[in-house]
């Protein structure tokens, strides 16, 4: 008990908002549900999912030895003078998830549960221990929530009574036979639906169901090869990942900004210009996304992702010469999305 005090201590010297801990065992009930929305083909092409389907929901089965797991919450939300919903009603701007603006949180979440795991060793000598921040079969949010650190609304986002949703979890799974905190809090979305409606693709098909495949965080970050075009126009502005169903959150009145500068925006593009986004080359898109979650996208999905902006956008001499000068790009992708943007702001003309 005192073991696990000292973490909960140390982790937040570390600067993790929440620490908690839970059994490594997720239930039954989980693995149900886990199987339900794999069965339905709701993880679409994310077929690792499938794949490690049973590591995801036992933690054990994963790291051999695994008995508690430590879970900790890091706000991510940057500080800004603008509302992040105002941008979405400025088609010309380019929209980024707001996790996304600064450093790569994998990184700046990582290297503090490594200091974590060495503060543990430091006490009671080597332990074995995994860190995990979105880099394996783990089932963060449901680990998340059994140790304590919230409640999974209905838009499936872990949200806590005083913090909100805008954070990021990470895990350390240990052999340690630490005491666990007492369980998940009671759900709070009461009658509340503003996620649900709010959705531009309807990608939350029920309370506390997710269909990846309409998700547009799913359609501009995971997904490898065309956005649906039934989709695009639902996309907006929005070229990495979304936050329309956190940005209605009531719980988000109370949402901490984040106290490390990593997640402050770099290179603008907390409101970047669609138009000069299209004219990066790879060395800019590259250097400007060094370090950052941007760059997994990498560049020919960056620009499949602009164009369908740039369809979206109002229609203006500047942005139909943007995209014409993509007419010809080497990429079949890109092509076919400037040819369907271009298609966009002609339909216009003629309306």
């Amino acid at each position: 008990a005192r073991l696990a005090s000292d973490i909960k201590a140390w982790g937040r010297a570390l600067g993790f908002e929440a620490v908690g801990i839970a059994r490594a065992a997720l239930g039954r009930e989980e693995e149900r549900r886990l199987a339900r929305w794999l069965a339905g083909g709701r993880h679409g092409e994310m077929r690792y999912m499938a794949r490690l389907a049973t590591a995801r929901a036992r933690p054990a089965k994963l790291v051999p030895g695994t008995l508690t797991v430590v879970s900790v919450r890091l706000a991510c939300r940057p500080a800004e003078g603008r509302d992040p919903r105002d941008l979405l009603d400025h088609p010309e701007v380019g929209y980024v998830a707001r996790y996304a603006l600064g450093r790569d949180y994998h990184r700046v979440l990582r290297r503090r549960l490594q200091k974590l795991a060495d503060r543990i060793e430091a006490a009671v000598g080597p332990f074995g221990y995994r860190a995990f921040v979105d880099s394996a079969p783990v089932m963060e949010k449901p680990l998340a929530r059994n140790a304590g650190l919230g409640f999974i609304g209905k838009h499936t986002n872990l949200v806590a009574e005083g913090g909100g949703s805008w954070f990021v979890l990470g895990e350390l799974y240990t052999d340690l036979p630490l005491p666990v905190d007492p369980g998940p809090p009671p759900g709070r979305c009461g009658r509340c639906r503003a996620c649900l409606d709010v959705c531009p693709t309807g990608a939350i098909v029920a309370p506390y169901q997710l269909d990846a495949r309409r998700c547009i965080s799913y359609l501009t970050i995971e997904l490898h090869g065309p956005i649906p075009v039934e989709f695009r126009r639902a996309v907006g502005n929005r070229i990495f990942g979304c936050d329309d169903c956190q940005l209605v959150c009531p719980w988000n009145r109370f949402a901490r900004t984040a106290a490390l500068p990593d997640f402050s925006p770099r290179h603008g593009l907390d409101a970047p210009r669609l138009v000069d986004l299209f004219a990066w080359t790879e060395a800019e898109y590259l250097s400007r996304t060094e370090g950052s979650a941007l760059r997994r996208l990498g560049y020919e999905r960056w620009l499949r992702n602009v164009a369908v902006a740039l369809g979206n956008a109002a229609t203006s001499p500047e942005v139909r010469a943007a995209l014409e000068r993509r007419r010809e790009d080497p990429s079949p992708i890109v092509r076919e999305h400037v040819a369907w943007a271009l298609a966009e702001h002609e339909a216009r003309d003629r309306s």
